[in-house]
């Protein structure tokens, strides 16, 4: 017999109230990274030297707080009556981080208002401290919408579960190079990133859903955006 860790008790406890009062629904995209993937490798050395290592994870915050920005519903939460949607005007994001005792999901604050450095740099920092046990409260709270990303883990696909009060979390797992249809009828080798949009029903519907994960596969697939 193995007790929980204490963060598991308190995760599993906030989980599984999430899961019975949030009627879930998770929409499936993908987006294909492999312009952004070009890029990213481009900027190592200049990364390097402002003393980061970039990850694709910096690229697609950007990208949602573009898709949460184009639809405010998102970056929203239900207030204690469940009758009115308090739209929030900032984009704090929270970050999944695997930690020796379960998961975390500490919150990068302003993220609309950060580089792909600086939010390199903090990201480095909040999740290093997150698997060291030295987060203080107040950072794992006052989020707007989360990411999970296991990408670097392995896995195809799953189903994150919302992380109440908010409305919304991306489930971003491994990319892998698939044939991609160009409009001359050939195919060309492409890096294609699954998305997975677990969202609360009572605030979204599906064509909402369907709008957002196709407006961030855009954002993400180009750079430019």
């Amino acid at each position: 017999t193995q007790p929980l860790s204490k963060i598991k008790k308190l995760s599993g406890t906030h989980l599984h109230r999430s899961w019975v009062s949030v009627p879930h629904v998770t929409q499936f995209d993908e987006a294909d990274i492999t312009g952004l993937e070009k890029f990213r490798k481009s900027l190592a050395n200049e990364a390097e030297k402002n003393g980061v290592k970039l990850t694709p994870l910096v690229f697609i915050m950007k990208a949602v707080v573009s898709a949460l920005k184009a639809y405010p519903a998102f970056n929203a939460s239900l207030d204690s009556s469940g009758e009115n949607l308090i739209l929030k005007k900032y984009f704090h994001l929270g970050v999944a981080v695997d930690t020796p005792n379960g998961l975390m999901v500490p919150v990068v604050r302003d993220v609309d208002q950060k580089g792909i450095y600086e939010l390199s740099a903090e990201v480095a920092e909040i999740a290093q401290r997150a698997r060291e046990g030295k987060l203080a409260p107040k950072e794992l709270q006052g989020g707007c919408f989360s990411i999970s990303s296991l990408g670097g883990i392995g896995g195809t696909q799953f189903t994150p579960i919302v992380n109440s009060p908010e409305v919304a979390i991306l489930g971003v797992a491994r990319a892998k190079m698939q044939p991609v249809y160009q409009s001359n009828g050939s195919f060309e080798a492409g890096l294609i990133l699954p998305l997975a949009l677990s969202y609360d029903h009572r605030v979204i519907d599906g064509a909402q859903g369907a709008r957002f994960t196709h407006f961030l596969s855009q954002s993400i697939a180009d750079i430019r955006r």
